[in-house]
């Protein structure tokens, strides 16, 4: 029984990045050798096993053949006799097929480190088109590493893949998770591009006109370090509204994220007209975004809208503060006291609370000079 390191632990050290986890692959060992050496079976499809200290997944190396379309339709055999070179060229890259042994020494059958060298992303084999995950996953990776370009030959077998209509077999669930990891990367434009030209963002995403100005907003978004909320919103920000809620739904983004996208997609005009808002218009904004309830997601969608009108006039933005004070005057506002005055004439309370809301907007806007 021999271990290795392998995939992004081998990569990201060669690269000088900082390790975050650690997959290991192990060769010439059977499940029940692992159990008596007290590793936890967790592997659904095929046998991985958690260390019992470092709780590392270490898999029994392994082959896979092709059954059936999408990521799903693959069959995994897992013996002693599978060699190490037989697992890595499963593998999706060549800069992910490299794996260390206990002594440092790496194993590179498929040339990853010379490609970690020259910056190129180039799938092992002609397997990687069986699996368009992997689509995403390159896409993903140049999102982060942004001085790394796909190898011609790779960007080729991804447009056939989309083109014999592999990556339509992909469940929405994995589109998310891959998308939203992209999104979370230093330079999101990259994974768009990339989509863009191999043709798959115009199946997993045919709501998104990818121009110029979306991939400058999108990588603001990222230099701000702003969240996946934020950044989701400013993805989708120039989508009608019914087609962010359609895409969300097929899509099945989380509720946070759809409920800030399709909030900051509606109310764009008005945060861009903030300053010349009446006090009325400006109550009736913080209440129907919940302001009042939930002001770190007005805070949310000022800076998505912020992000994409800071690239368009190229100035400072005051509607995000300017917002931000209206909605501090009408929180200010003690409901609980005058709902309580009016306990006798229950009808009247909205009423009285919302002109005391104006009021208090009213007031902050005479003794603020607007910007």
């Amino acid at each position: 029984m021999k271990i290795y390191t392998v995939g992004g632990a081998v990569r990201d050290a060669l690269l000088g990045l900082p390790v975050k986890d650690h997959d290991h692959v192990v060769v010439g060992a059977t499940p029940e050798q692992m159990l008596r050496k007290g590793y936890r079976p967790v592997g659904k499809d095929f046998p991985v096993f958690l260390h019992p200290a470092s709780q590392e997944e270490y898999a029994l190396a392994r082959t896979e053949r092709k059954t059936a379309p999408g990521y799903r339709g693959f069959v995994f055999h897992a013996a002693p006799d599978v060699s190490l070179e037989e697992d890595l060229v499963r593998r999706d890259l060549t800069i992910n097929a490299i794996a260390r042994d206990e002594s440092g020494a790496l194993t590179d059958p498929f040339g990853g480190v010379d490609d970690i060298k020259n910056k190129v992303f180039r799938h092992v084999s002609e397997a990687f088109g069986e699996d368009p995950v992997r689509v995403l996953r390159l896409a993903r990776f140049a999102a982060r590493f942004g001085d790394f370009t796909v190898a011609p030959a790779t960007m080729e077998l991804m447009r056939s893949m989309v083109a014999n209509g592999e990556v339509d077999a992909l469940v929405a669930e994995r589109v998310w998770q891959e998308l939203a990891k992209g999104l979370m990367e230093a330079q999101p434009s990259r994974m768009l591009t990339v989509l863009q030209d191999c043709g798959a963002l115009a199946r997993i995403l045919p709501e998104l006109t990818v121009n110029q100005h979306l991939l400058q907003v999108i990588d603001r978004a990222a230099s701000e370090s702003h969240d996946l909320c934020v950044r989701f919103a400013v993805l989708v920000l120039a989508v009608p509204v019914a087609r962010i809620n359609a895409l969300s739904e097929r899509l099945r983004v989380p509720n946070d994220c759809r409920e800030l996208a399709v909030m900051a997609a509606r109310e764009q005009a008005a945060i861009d007209n903030a300053l010349a808002l009446t006090a009325e218009e400006l109550v009736r904004l913080c209440e129907r975004c919940d302001g009042l309830r939930k002001p770190q997601r007005f805070v949310q969608m000022l800076q998505a809208v912020e992000c994409d009108a800071r690239m368009r006039q190229a100035r400072d933005f005051p509607q995000s503060a300017w917002l931000q004070a209206m909605l501090a005057a009408v929180r200010g506002v003690d409901a609980g006291a005058l709902a309580q005055a009016c306990a006798q004439e229950p009808k009247r309370i909205p009423a009285v609370i919302h002109a005391a809301r104006v009021d208090a907007v009213t007031n902050v806007i005479s003794s603020q000079e607007i910007p």
